[in-house]
């Protein structure tokens, strides 16, 4: 498995990097408030449609969740960039067994009230013009892997131009309360059920 890294001060670079980049590509980046959970980790669900995605979340957390930021890649995107280890990327190494121990690694993150672990359910890119977000299975198997004592945050990733040179960027956020029993087809449900008001909004923002 490969895990993250740490380097302060690589960190602290790609930390203001990523704010800077983010303030130069967008005209602005906008987001709700929520009331987080302090006691408790946070697992950060989120659409998967650029290259920006992680950056953003990365952003967010740095702004509103202010917990030790992790989040589950590819293997190529871990290779490819470098950087990605040291601002708490890690990935499975190779299939089978490796994939079991990221997922069980990235379940007891969720232990640790000082963490954030970001999922991208689709598993990899796809448009933001599509009707539903499907979920892998890899998403249940991080959740089942953890003690289940921490908050579910969706956050639904969406860019327009609207009427200026560069896109605005937004993050429709909502707190899910899981049930005692939660299932792969209802999380995926009520994702796609915030993730449909988010679209919605988005449309009435012109």
């Amino acid at each position: 498995m490969y895990q993250s890294q740490k380097s302060p001060v690589i960190f602290k670079f790609f930390s203001w990097y990523v704010t800077y980049i983010i303030k130069k590509d967008f005209s602005s980046y906008n987001f709700n408030q929520l009331q987080i959970k302090e006691n408790e980790a946070v697992l950060l669900l989120a659409n998967h449609f650029s290259w920006w995605d992680g950056f953003l979340m990365f952003y967010l957390n740095k702004k509103l969740f202010k917990k030790q930021f992790h989040v589950l890649v590819t293997k190529e995107d871990y290779e490819k960039l470098w950087f990605l280890k040291y601002l708490g990327a890690f990935a499975a190494e190779t299939k089978g067994k490796d994939v079991v121990q990221t997922l069980t690694y990235a379940g007891s993150l969720l232990d640790d009230p000082d963490n954030l672990v970001l999922m991208f359910p689709q598993g990899k890119l796809y448009t933001s013009y599509i009707g539903s977000i499907t979920f892998e299975k890899g998403v249940m198997q991080v959740v089942n892997a953890s003690r289940k004592k921490f908050q579910t945050i969706f956050s639904a990733n969406l860019t327009d131009y609207f009427g200026g040179r560069r896109p605005e960027a937004r993050s429709y956020l909502a707190t899910w309360e899981a049930e005692e029993y939660v299932s792969l087809q209802l999380l995926k449900s009520e994702y796609n059920k915030h993730y449909g008001y988010a679209v919605k909004s988005q449309s009435k923002t012109i």
